[in-house]
């Protein structure tokens, strides 16, 4: 008896702290500019359905940010982003649907990327491995996920972790 109550408090704990790791620490004010320029990196001018999120976290803090492309301009901003030699490849060893990422994208309302086989290409590249005009202002590793959802539309996703201390604008 006492031991199914020790099971049922447990569960119980590990929801809660679930619930409030997915809830905690994210920072309001935290736009798709900002996180951009923050990043270090341009979104396109014709990018659609921008997202942005910011996550402060023990030791370093963690900045999303998404868009859509049409794919052939998806192709051609990741053309240069990714590091000489090398290429996005696709997810063969997806995580489960219930992945929960530290920062994940469903905070903005999006799948988690690495849980996405169909249409997706995964990549990464850090400020001295890439030569673009886009990266000019890079200073962190990017983690880089591009998604084709239906036939000729892209989705961009990008992760990057930060230095703790940055505070986003205030919401207007």
């Amino acid at each position: 008896m006492a031991l199914g109550a020790f099971y049922l408090l447990a569960d119980a704990w590990h929801s809660d702290s679930a619930r409030k790791e997915k809830v905690c620490c994210w920072e309001t004010g935290a736009t798709p500019a900002w996180m951009s320029e923050q990043i270090g990196l341009r979104v396109p001018d014709n990018a659609a359905d921008r997202r942005a999120g910011y996550k402060v976290g023990e030791r370093y803090d963690t900045g999303l940010l998404s868009f859509t492309l049409p794919t052939p301009e998806a192709k051609a901003y990741l053309a240069p982003l990714t590091p000489k030699g090398a290429r996005m490849i696709r997810n063969l060893e997806p995580e489960p649907s219930d992945y929960r990422p530290a920062a994940g994208f469903t905070h903005l309302k999006l799948p988690e990327p690495e849980t996405l086989v169909d249409g997706l290409l995964m990549g990464g590249f850090c400020p001295d491995n890439v030569d673009s005009p886009d990266t000019e202002h890079l200073a962190y590793c990017v983690k880089v996920f591009s998604h084709e959802y239906t036939p000729g539309t892209t989705r961009i996703y990008l992760r990057s972790t930060f230095e703790p201390g940055l505070t986003p604008p205030l919401d207007s």
